[in-house]
């Protein structure tokens, strides 16, 4: 008694299909889909905005410890 049937599932969607109409139902169904998609874009950029940001390298440092060029062409 505490569980229905797939059958029990079909019929309640026949019925909610006559009265609301399946042009109603998609619409409800887009809208949904679109909030959810909207909910989880506002999760993503929430989470991103609290990721501290990324460290670049500064390629722009001389090197300290720099050695006085040898010549190897000696003869």
């Amino acid at each position: 008694m505490g569980s229905f049937s797939i059958w029990h599932w079909l019929v309640v969607l026949v019925i909610v299909a006559l009265v609301f109409g399946t042009k109603k139902l998609r619409n409800i169904g887009e809208d949904l889909g679109g909030a959810v998609k909207g909910f989880k874009k506002g999760i993503k950029e929430a989470q991103e905005d609290d990721l501290p940001p990324k460290q670049v390298p500064d390629q722009s440092t001389v090197d300290v410890h720099a050695t006085e060029k040898q010549d190897v062409s000696k003869h």
